[in-house]
């Protein structure tokens, strides 16, 4: 089951108040408590403005004080509050929140970050060091300006409507840092740098000699919606990204056919019955079918990316589905989640307790041009050490979940993680992971010959009325697919 295809919708002010929601993180006493020291550096800042309040010793100087004064004073302490509050001042400080004692899952690996459990499980890493090593190597995409004008726009920028498709090129970028350098890959602290990433890095760049632009991106996906200035959902961002591998495949002078984009595409669909709320299936025939069509090979398996779009509730995740989101981010082949508040996509990459852990695209840098060969280059601004993080129950229901299996063993463990997962969902799984499917259950040919699932797109579908420009008709808490 797949979710509907988004059509884009124009952003609006509401796009501009999310993303600043999305960065932000509970002021309560508790979440106080777990800043520990960070939190006492700013004490004295709002003493500056509050001192007095509640204190009857200083209520005679403060009735004196003129209610302009006053007005000034309460306002500079709500400016600080917000602040600090949204991740700024953790920004400016050099530091982000400080992580509980919890274990951190991320992207298939285990931090332990208490020290007194640190030593039994060999699966697993210890200490914040580890984990902050791991999460600052990740490849950052973010919104950019100056770049050259985006197709018939004028556009030069993304700012304000992108976030969704930065999103989509941080998780794919993990799929191929994955399969060119490894899951333990670390960005190392000086140059020259690995040319394999400095590559990757390259195919994301904003122009349209970058393969994974968001200029191609945009024009890939004008079918589903994607257009400069206007926001789409996580569905027709997966469509999107299946659309521009397979041209890219498809063009003159692209040796075997692979191009720069050296696996398989699985855009995960439904149980294509007709009926209404089934959940995706993962079909292994399918997966081998497009393997083997990506290697023009019937007997050789290749690296596969999967990605399951999702429709999880209506104006928020059905609770159900909670624990299977974390588990998720335990197995292997994690790639993580797209997905964020409502209006306002990240890269979620990894989970702590009832928090999601993730990559915030909605910070404005210059557009940056490296060079494929250039080992010296500065790609500071692709990586970032802040962890931000957000309630679980708080991330939008329409999401998609990323999957890389390197080769027909690692696809194997994953099937097996993924049935165990739907056995124990207490009937309302993610996904499901069936052997076969009959001919007439598909609404769409898998297998087009690039080793790219096929478009998806039922002619009727295109019809439905988009009510709220989320991709989402609101008829019920899943689509058809």
């Amino acid at each position: 089951m797949t979710s509907l295809p988004e059509r884009g919708a124009t952003p609006s002010s509401r796009e501009g108040d999310a993303a600043r929601a999305s960065s932000s993180t509970s002021s309560a006493p508790e979440e106080q408590k777990k800043d520990g020291g960070s939190t006492s550096v700013l004490s004295s800042v709002f003493t500056i403005f509050e001192s007095g309040q509640g204190s009857s010793s200083t209520t005679a100087a403060c009735a004196n004080r003129s209610p302009k004064h006053a007005s000034v004073s309460y306002a500079w302490s709500r400016v600080l509050r917000r602040i600090v509050g949204d991740g700024s001042m953790w920004r400016f400080l050099g530091c982000g929140r400080v992580l509980t004692t919890g274990d951190v899952w991320f992207l298939g690996k285990c931090y332990k970050l208490s020290s007194e459990d640190s030593s039994s499980d060999s699966e697993s890493e210890s200490g914040h060091a580890a984990f902050s090593e791991d999460f600052s190597s990740r490849i950052w995409i973010t919104y950019r300006k100056g770049f050259d004008a985006i197709s018939d726009s004028t556009l030069t920028t993304d700012v304000g409507w992108g976030c969704m498709v930065r999103s989509s090129q941080m998780l794919v970028a993990q799929a191929l840092i994955s399969h060119h350098l490894g899951r333990s890959w670390r960005k190392p602290s000086q140059n020259p740098c690995n040319p394999e990433y400095i590559r990757i890095l390259r195919l994301f760049g904003d122009s349209k000699v970058s393969a994974f632009s968001i200029h191609n991106l945009l024009q890939a996906g004008k079918s589903y919606g994607l257009a400069a200035g206007s926001w789409v959902g996580p569905y027709a961002m997966c469509r999107t990204w299946q659309t521009l591998i397979r041209t890219n495949r498809e063009q003159p002078g692209v040796i075997n056919g692979n191009g720069s984009f050296p696996m398989a595409l699985y855009v995960v669909s439904g149980d294509e019955d007709g009926e209404r709320g089934g959940a995706p299936v993962v079909c292994i025939d399918v997966a081998a079918q497009l393997c083997y069509d990506f290697n023009k090979d019937q007997s050789v398996w290749s690296p596969i990316l999967l990605l399951v779009p999702l429709v999880l509730g209506l104006d928020k995740v059905n609770p159900r589905y909670i624990p299977l989101l974390k588990e998720t981010f335990t197995f292997p082949q994690s790639l993580g989640i797209l997905g964020g508040k409502p209006g306002a996509s990240t890269y979620i990459a990894g989970v702590q307790d009832d928090r999601a852990l993730y990559l915030d695209p909605h910070e404005v840098q210059l557009a940056v041009n490296i060079a494929s060969d250039n080992l010296e280059a500065d790609t500071s601004s692709y990586h970032c050490s802040t962890v931000r993080d957000m309630a679980l129950d708080l991330i939008d229901p329409s999401l998609a979940i990323g999957f890389y299996c390197r080769d027909k063993d690692d696809f194997n463990d994953f099937c097996s993680r993924a049935s165990e997962l739907a056995v124990n969902a207490n009937g309302a799984p993610l996904f499901t992971v069936v052997q076969s499917v009959q001919p007439s259950k598909q609404r769409y040919d898998q297998h087009d010959g690039s080793g790219c699932s096929g478009e998806g797109v039922d002619d009727s579908m295109m019809g439905v009325e988009d009510l709220d420009g989320s991709g989402e008709t609101g008829e019920d808490e899943w689509q058809i697919l």
